[in-house]
């Protein structure tokens, strides 16, 4: 398994760098975007295609003009997985290294994206999903705050999507060191209004703590928590699949889930 995760990576890591320059114009939807990207490694590859919001489409070509084989999306899924090893989803940070690989990869997933217009048919994003990377950080003084070194510990981030009634459940769970190993959860509720093929507009309605104990320990800091969670704003569904999705909002966060299970009907 390791080693079909290095191989992957190899051929993935030549798929996305930096977006740097611009070649042409091409025209995607209602907007003409330009660009041309020049690979870090091999020297000798470019990227040419198209991006169009967070999405691209992307074609790798040799100095002599002739194609080189694309990473096929199991790969970049693979090599995404494996990237995302010790890295607890991102939350107390990512050494820069592994977090523009993450990030490259990322932006591979977004250009081999089956569902283009996601909020035309939302069946593909209803159900259960686990978070696992944001570029959300909660560091220093936050983290302090908040208890989250060695006395609280971040549980799942589990999200709940609920088609029929517009609605998006995200619990964050927590593990309390020293209490019998307390565990609870903080609920943010919201609903979303659809905006775009690919956009949906977020409106924070709640939000609660359980049980008692987890809240008294948060009561202090409970603004500053839920600043870091609440999720108003929009958000920008650049890949869904059967298994994975990726959004970005406009605070300029990624987030990438897996899915646990769709909704029952």
């Amino acid at each position: 398994m390791a080693a079909t995760a290095t191989a992957a990576a190899a051929v993935v890591s030549t798929t996305a760098r930096c977006w740097a320059g611009t070649s042409r114009d091409t025209d995607c939807g209602s907007r003409s975007v330009a660009f041309r990207s020049t690979f870090r490694t091999p020297s000798q590859l470019t990227l040419r295609g198209k991006r169009c919001g967070y999405r691209r489409v992307a074609c790798q070509v040799a100095a002599d003009g002739a194609p080189v084989e694309s990473a096929s999306l199991q790969d970049v899924k693979l090599a995404l997985l494996q990237a995302l090893q010790g890295m607890n989803r991102g939350i107390f940070g990512v050494p820069a290294p592994r977090k523009a690989e993450i990030e490259d990869l990322l932006l591979t997933l977004e250009g081999m994206n089956p569902s283009p217009r996601p909020t035309e048919n939302l069946d593909v994003v209803k159900g259960e999903w686990r978070l696992l990377y944001s570029t959300i950080s909660i560091l220093g003084v936050k983290r302090t705050k908040l208890g989250l070194r060695d006395f609280i510990a971040l549980g799942d981030f589990l999200q709940i999507i609920d088609v029929d009634q517009r609605r998006a459940i995200n619990k964050i769970g927590f593990n309390v060191a020293g209490l019998g190993m307390l565990s609870g959860a903080l609920t943010v509720e919201a609903s979303y209004t659809i905006d775009s093929p690919t956009r949906v507009n977020i409106q924070y309605e709640n939000s609660a703590i359980a049980p008692k104990q987890l809240f008294s320990l948060f009561q202090k800091n409970y603004d500053l928590l839920l600043s870091i969670f609440n999720p108003d704003g929009w958000l920008e569904i650049t890949y869904v699949d059967d298994t994975m999705r990726v959004g970005r909002d406009d605070k300029g966060n990624i987030f990438l889930v897996e899915r646990i299970r769709p909704v029952s009907s």
